[in-house]
């Protein structure tokens, strides 16, 4: 069974207070020590902008509740603040309005993604990260008829599709235009040389669900063994 670390309760803090703090990390991510070439904003997953996103759990009044527009509004002026510290094009968002983590859902997932890429589009950020609608919560994969592509034509930039994808479906979603690229992340997190096993087409280590939300720094870490291949004579 999956555990989780128990966390403290953070003090209550408004959304301009959060804002007033992008700066600041911003500076931390780009100062010489660190040096990341830019930044997801993560949005997705029942975190915190997610659940100004979802209607099924933004009980707010002011001008971040209520309409679409207001639930978007908090990610959209995170996006501007850290646009403007360090660049358009070095900043990324990750969706994922059709999905419940923690039951933060929303009656309308496809309006939501809709209202956000085009929403986006003038900020003129590098790229959008979806999570496709099959992944409803964490590891769950489910059959609907739904799809990103309304989303993935709406948006201008580079659009990235994430969830439940393999090898050859994820070619297929590049080669048939859904996706300029596709996001692997259990598959990665179990095989570090997932480029190369994909580029030989090479069996693949079978990840352990129950060693992803701890706290060891090496099982289910670092503990996935690399390919072994026979030397050429």
């Amino acid at each position: 069974m999956t555990t989780y670390e128990q966390c403290s309760y953070a003090p209550e803090i408004s959304p301009k207070q959060l804002l007033a703090q992008v700066p600041t990390q911003a500076f931390i991510l780009f100062s010489p020590i660190t040096g990341f070439d830019g930044v997801e904003i993560h949005g997705a997953h029942g975190y915190l902008i997610d659940q100004f996103l979802k209607d099924e759990v933004n009980d707010r009044t002011d001008q971040y509740g209520g309409s679409l527009e207001n639930r978007c509004r908090f990610a959209l002026e995170i996006v501007a603040a850290v646009s403007k510290e360090i660049g358009a094009d070095r900043v990324g968002i990750r969706l994922s309005p059709f999905a419940d983590h923690g039951e933060c859902g929303d009656s309308n997932p496809e309006a939501l993604g809709l209202h956000m890429v085009q929403s986006l589009n003038k900020y003129g950020i590098l790229y959008c990260h979806m999570v496709e609608p099959r992944i409803k919560r964490s590891g769950e994969e489910i059959e609907t008829p739904k799809s990103l592509l309304p989303m993935r034509n709406a948006f201008n930039g580079t659009f990235l599709a994430a969830g439940g994808y393999g090898r050859e479906d994820g070619n297929n979603a590049v080669e048939e235009n859904r996706a300029d690229l596709v996001v692997y992340g259990r598959w990665f997190l179990a095989n570090p040389d997932l480029p190369r096993r994909f580029e030989i087409d090479a069996p693949l280590n079978k990840y352990d669900r129950s060693t992803f939300y701890t706290s060891d720094r090496v099982v289910g870490y670092t503990d996935y063994p690399f390919l072994e291949l026979n030397p050429t004579v």
